[in-house]
């Protein structure tokens, strides 16, 4: 259903409309606001009117505003029943959501909410115009700026992506993911700007539509890099043709992965993310490959650094990155973490964000949750050892790593990393033969590993 203009307003609501433009004229914004709700709850695709009225709102309210969440009220109030109204049915949502927002009309959580709606019920301009709100009252809330950036991707937009990716970095100037998003898109719209055709060049190399059909049929498992690069291609002609199909945009993700292109594999996850209505698994997927492309853009700030140790604007320009991927890795841990309580492999991730960020205060409580996972056992105690450590407590350090050890055989890398992290605590505690029996164990199997052969042989000068 598209949206409607002016002239298709049934005749009792335009002479609504009519007033409201004459209040906004006279700067009686509060009165027209009133009345612009009154033509929306009339004529709800008729998205000039909501454009207005969201103006007007503003300008009432002051501007945008922090505080509470949706309705003022935590997870299970009326937030809660909105949300699952826009599931069952988002017409009827619109009103409930429209009643938030005069109050809050820059809200993050209300217009998110005004979105789903709207994709909901096919109206992809108001969708924009939502989450377009969110940017103009809180151009820093990184989430829905990705989510924004991702709609018009979807849409073949990528000069209004671009757009939005350039106000992340603003904002987020370290966001790697944002920094690649903005040069891609700011690519493809010169290309379309261009009149090059992606679709109808990709289309020249397809034989016949029973090909495609074919290739789309097949296993991806077992794929070289070049059969990869071409179903990528294929898919992508589909893609082009619509851009809301679910198992093709999931496709498309799951084949930029294989291929390690993991800034396009991010954006095609949270598209999927967006359109399958709240797949935790594409969303797990997405924070994912979100962390593969910071890993990514640290590697080659370290590489450059590395390379020129002389230049103090790289050196601080590391240090700066540094600390800030140590930030953002905890706010995602906890986000994980909230979404999904009970998996001890996020426990463990978000235990592990804490360390990093110097809080073993923190992370302890999370590390000794995660020890419900049998699987991920010997690494949660050896950096529970390490948290203990860091926080002086050498004795129950020194019980987390034996721990660890009894339920270790063979001598694989985490024994020997547990082996030598348990060495170096009985070293500080000044037990030396404790120390010394960790490293003889990683000496009488590992010679070369780190430097056991020079603490093993020099207890013996």
């Amino acid at each position: 259903m598209p949206e409607i203009t002016e002239s298709e307003l049934a005749p009792n609501v335009k002479a609504l409309w009519l007033k409201a433009l004459s209040a906004v004229q006279t700067n009686n914004h509060s009165y027209a606001v009133k009345l612009l709700q009154s033509v929306l709850k009339d004529a709800p695709f008729f998205l000039e009117g909501r454009q207005v009225l969201r103006k007007c709102e503003g300008i009432v309210q002051g501007g945008a505003k922090s505080g509470k969440g949706l309705f003022g009220m935590s997870s299970g109030g009326p937030g809660m029943k909105v949300s699952g109204a826009v599931k069952k049915d988002p017409l009827s949502a619109l009103p409930m959501i429209e009643e938030f927002l005069e109050n809050n009309p820059y809200s993050p959580e209300g217009n998110d909410l005004l979105f789903e709606a709207f994709m909901a019920l096919q109206l992809p301009e108001s969708a924009a115009f939502a989450l377009e709100t969110v940017r103009r009252g809180h151009p820093e809330h990184l989430k829905l700026m990705h989510k924004l950036a991702a709609f018009y991707i979807g849409n073949d937009n990528p000069a209004k992506a671009a757009e939005v990716y350039r106000d992340i970095i603003k904002h987020h100037p370290a966001d790697s993911a944002a920094i690649k998003g903005e040069k891609d898109c700011t690519a493809r719209a010169s290309m379309q700007k261009g009149g090059w055709s992606e679709q109808a060049d990709m289309k020249s190399l397809l034989k016949n539509k029973d090909e495609a059909g074919e290739l789309d049929q097949g296993s991806k498992s077992g794929l070289t890099r070049d059969q990869l690069e071409d179903r990528r291609d294929r898919l992508i002609l589909k893609y082009n043709e619509d851009p809301n199909q679910l198992a093709i945009v999931k496709d498309l993700a799951g084949i930029f992965e294989q291929l390690e292109d993991w800034s396009n594999s991010f954006t095609f996850y949270s598209w999927g993310f967006s359109l399958s209505n709240g797949d935790v698994a594409l969303q797990t997927k997405a924070d994912k490959m979100k962390d593969k492309v910071a890993e990514q853009q640290m590697q080659e700030l370290e590489a450059r650094a590395k390379s020129n140790p002389d230049d103090p604007e790289v050196q601080a320009m590391l240090a700066e990155r540094k600390a800030a991927r140590i930030a953002e890795s905890l706010e995602e841990a906890k986000k994980r973490v909230d979404v999904n309580p009970t998996d001890p492999t996020l426990r463990f991730e978000l235990g592990q964000a804490y360390f990093n960020a110097g809080d073993y205060s923190g992370a302890i409580p999370q590390l000794q949750q995660a020890k419900r996972n049998p699987h991920i056992q010997s690494k949660v105690l050896l950096l529970l050892g390490r948290t203990f450590k860091a926080k002086g407590m050498l004795d129950m350090a020194s019980k987390q790593l034996a721990d660890a050890l009894a339920d270790l055989v063979g001598m694989d890398n985490t024994k020997k990393e547990i082996l030598y992290e348990k060495g170096l605590i009985h070293a500080e505690m000044g037990d030396k033969d404790g120390a010394l029996e960790a490293f003889k164990q990683i000496y009488e199997v590992d010679y070369g590993y780190r430097d056991v052969a020079a603490r093993v042989e020099s207890s013996y000068a």
